[in-house]
This record gives C-alpha cells, structure tokens and sequence, in this order.
C-alpha cells in the first residue's frame, strides 16, 4: 500500500467514525499541526479551522446548555460550558475517537509525545468541528459536536473532574474514606523541551499522566485516576 493510498484509508476510517462526511482535503488540513506545516514548506496549517471550530464547539454547547436546563443560572451555565470545551475534555473526546494517530506533526513535538499532548488534541479536535461546519454546514458541524460531548454533558459529575482533576480526585478519595493522593513526577529533555510524567497514588491505585509542565501531568494522572475509581474510564 502506497504512502497517498494509506493516508486516504486513514481519512476513510475517520470520516466514517466523526459521522460525517467531511471534504478529505480539509479534513486533511485540520490534522496538519503547524510544526509538520514548518517542516514542509510552510504549508498551510490546522489553526485557522481551529477558530472557526471553537465558536462552532461553544455555540453548539451553549446552545444546548441553554435549552436543556431552565433551571440553571447565568453562572452555572457558563461552568458548565467552560468545562465541556476545556482542554481537558477536548482531549479526552479526541482520546475517545483515537484523533491522535491521525494528526500530522513535526518531528520535534513526534518526539515529545506530541500524538498524545492534551493543547494539540483539543485544538485538533476544534479544527475538525471548523472542517465538518465548511463541508457539510451547520446542522451537521453542531450534530457531530453534540455526538461526541454528550457523556460530559450527561454526567455532571465530569465537569468537575474535567476542569479541575485533582479536587475532583481528592473529593472522590476522600467520599470513599481513602486517604488523600499522593503524587510524585519525573521529567525528561532538555531544559527548553522539558516532558514531565506524574504518578498518583489513590489507596490501592496508581496512575500516569503525561504532560509539557508538572501541572499538566498531574491533572492528567489525576483525571485517569478518578475515571478508573469513579467507573467512568
């Protein structure tokens, strides 16, 4: 299988997953990182797809927030929509459709686990909504983000979990009378690329989350860490 035919494969079996059929040329560019697009040639890249797939992402959220719950306040509704289009939980969507081995990276962030970084999921993730609105309109760029954040937006309790891990863990742990989590992290690479791992123990379980800073690590052990306690992994 040549090179052109495993990429078109490839675009093949993420339109089919997304549900929509998305124009392979755009799809194609909403996974193209702007470190790949340096490498080759100054291409163009993902981020112009990924502003217009923000405000498709928060309209669609918004929107739904708004209709479905009367009885939430101004205040509640803008948590709630804060946490849904977080970081976090984009890249916790992307995860779920496994966007990562799709994205096109330089060689600089392939080495640094760029496939998995939670900032380049959850732009990809917004670019793929911008990519979906231009090829197939605005009923189905919202359909396709409705699809996949309905288990945040049908769980309260992730949005908790999905805006601030650690509190959530500590809260979970300590509901369930354990003692609170301890972490502990490790970096690699030089100081200008430095790539942190953070281990958290939860009574008898422990988990990894990786990152480009200890925060981020530890947000991400602690988001795996109450997924797999709360039964939501």
């Amino acid at each position: 299988m040549t090179d052109v035919t495993a990429e078109r494969t490839a675009l093949a079996d993420l339109t089919q997953k997304l549900g929509v059929d998305i124009d392979p040329e755009l799809l194609s560019l909403a996974l193209t990182h702007r470190s790949w697009a340096y490498e080759n040639g100054q291409v163009p890249h993902n981020e112009r797809l990924e502003f217009l797939g923000d405000s498709v992402l928060g309209l669609a959220v918004t929107v739904r927030l708004f209709t479905k719950h009367p009885e939430l306040e101004e205040g509640a509704l803008a948590k709630r929509r804060a946490s849904v289009v977080s970081t976090v939980a984009l890249a916790e969507i992307a995860r779920g459709i496994g966007l990562g081995r799709h994205l096109l990276l330089g060689r600089g962030e392939l080495l640094t686990g760029g496939r998995d970084k939670d900032s380049i999921l959850a732009d990809t993730m917004e670019a793929v909504f911008g990519a979906a609105y231009l090829s197939a309109g605005s009923e189905a760029a919202t359909g396709l983000v409705l699809r996949l954040v309905e288990p945040l937006l049908a769980d309260p309790e992730r949005y908790g979990a999905a805006m601030d891990p650690k509190t959530a863990l500590q809260e979970l742990a300590a509901r369930g009378g354990m003692p609170p989590p301890t972490y502990s992290v490790t970096s690699t690479g030089p100081d200008h690329d430095r790539r942190f791992t953070a281990s958290v123990v939860v009574g008898e379980l422990t988990t990894q989350g990786a990152g480009t800073s200890k925060k981020h690590a530890e947000m991400a052990a602690a988001l795996t860490a109450w997924r797999e306690l709360s039964g939501r992994a």
